[in-house]
């Protein structure tokens, strides 16, 4: 049996953990996956170590620590194997050490979280969202008086299913990039990310599995971890997820979701390929897993782009966007769209979870979009995100650093050279919030990657200071 791909995610020569535990922590996801299955034969220590560029000892001490963890087990002459998943716990629960303090990592989701709201210093690369002044207050004080004037609708609960003005209009907008709906298939949230969390809560329960992308949304890792979900990471390439590993998680979990940013995906920015949509939506039928399209960039990435949810009519997959990436987070208002069954099924959890989404930021939002204010706004983001990133580009490169995946929409992903968690603390005490590639891992581990915001990285000095700081490390 061939051993299906490591992560790419180079292993950190500067790193807390040794290279033989990262391997072996490598190793060990792969087997609790079950992408490696009982009986499978690891690489020779010979070609493990060729393959991840590390010495023979290393990939030696790798086994041994598996071994020890009843995870495999070595046979004379012929190498080590896969050891039988129940054999495998009873050993590993009697080799767990005792627990130790958790290390204080400098980032987590939660300090991400803080970050957007109270600010590290100057804005830097951490941010997940645009500066305040590249949008447009005029506009939202506009449709929000336009909304409400002689309106009551803020004196009583909103429509279950939200407000009938905006879903109405945002069918149009859901057209604009192939998508069929009518306003029965439509559901208003508290954001993109309450859309996901309604989602998960009608179709899961504790114990399931999820498929997810990796590198993937930290804030997404940590709530259905909050869940009692198995989240089970897919490697995200260029083109889309390695669809290999998608197949074998499938069909050893039979998992209910695949969790998925087919447009300017988080953080690498890559678009899903018309080629690789087509294999996803067949796994997902063999499989009999519903995929979830996260579509919270929309409005900066091109219409024409493949959405699933496009090329499925909805019928395997559920479609949900929010707009504060490209309006204003304030106004948290996000939408779902799904069969009209399944929208019912939607609206039950969301009544049971807040009632109703307020009416006003609704109603302003459907300003917007019939009066094509929204899509002029977006343009002009556009046109200065395209510069944004040309600039950034350069001072990184000038500063010595290079992107991993080719620069596209808010995010880039950038490989510093040096573990970005190190280099993340170290900036942290000069004021600038990073944000460090570990967290966009499921399962965190050392790496020299981590994501920037292109709209808030254009600072000489931020390079500058990154360039020296990482020299002293």
């Amino acid at each position: 049996m061939l051993e299906p791909p490591l992560p790419s995610t180079a292993l950190s020569r500067d790193g807390e953990a040794t290279l033989a535990a990262q391997l072996a922590a490598r190793y060990a996801e792969r087997i609790e996956q079950q992408l490696l299955a009982p009986g499978a034969r690891l690489p020779s220590v010979r070609e493990c170590a060729r393959r991840h560029t590390v010495s023979p000892s290393t990939v030696v001490a790798a086994y041994d620590q598996l071994a020890a963890q009843g995870l495999v087990e070595a046979r004379p002459q012929r190498g080590f194997f896969v050891r039988g998943p129940q054999a495998g716990r009873r050993a590993a629960a009697r080799a767990q050490p005792a627990p130790s303090a958790p290390r204080i990592r400098p980032t987590d989701a939660a300090t991400m979280i803080r970050g957007m709201f109270h600010g590290v210093g100057t804005p830097g690369p951490g941010m997940g969202t645009l500066p305040p002044d590249w949008l447009d207050l005029p506009l939202l004080n506009g449709a929000m008086r336009r909304a409400t004037a002689d309106d009551d609708s803020a004196l009583r609960y909103g429509e279950p299913a939200g407000d009938l003005r905006f879903r109405t209009a945002f069918v149009q907008r859901l057209a604009d990039v192939g998508i069929g709906a009518t306003p029965a298939q439509l559901l208003t949230t508290m954001g993109a990310t309450h859309a996901l969390d309604i989602v998960c809560r009608t179709l899961t329960q504790p114990g399931d599995a999820v498929l997810v992308d990796e590198p993937g949304w930290p804030i997404e890792f940590a709530r259905l971890a909050r869940l009692g979900l198995r989240v089970l990471p897919v490697p995200r390439g260029a083109q889309g997820p390695d669809l290999e590993v998608l197949r074998t998680l499938a069909q050893a979990h039979r998992p209910r979701l695949y969790i998925t940013v087919s447009v300017l995906h988080n953080p690498t920015g890559a678009m899903l390929s018309l080629a690789a949509a087509h294999q996803v939506l067949k796994l997902a039928e063999s499989c009999d897993f519903t995929i979830v399209e996260d579509d919270t960039y929309a409005y900066l990435a091109p219409a024409h782009v493949p959405r699933l949810s496009a090329l499925d009519n909805l019928q395997r997959s559920i479609y949900l966007t929010g707009f504060s990436k490209i309006l204003t987070p304030n106004w948290r208002v996000g939408c779902i769209a799904t069969t009209p069954a399944m929208a019912d099924r939607l609206i039950d959890t969301k009544l049971l979870g807040m009632l109703s989404t307020p009416t006003a930021p609704e109603r302003a939002l459907a300003v917007t979009l019939e009066q094509g204010s929204l899509r002029r706004h977006a343009e002009r983001v556009i046109v200065r995100l395209e510069a944004a990133r040309h600039r950034t580009q350069q001072l990184a490169e000038e500063a010595g650093f290079r992107f991993a995946a080719p620069p596209q929409g808010l995010f880039g992903w950038v490989d510093a050279g040096v573990d970005t968690e190190r280099l993340t603390e170290a900036m942290l005490d000069r004021g600038w919030l990073l944000a460090p590639g570990t967290l966009f891992h499921a399962t965190p581990r050392p790496t020299s990657l981590m994501r920037v915001n292109f709209a808030t990285a254009q600072n000489a000095t931020l390079w500058d200071t990154l360039r020296q700081v990482r020299s002293e490390l």
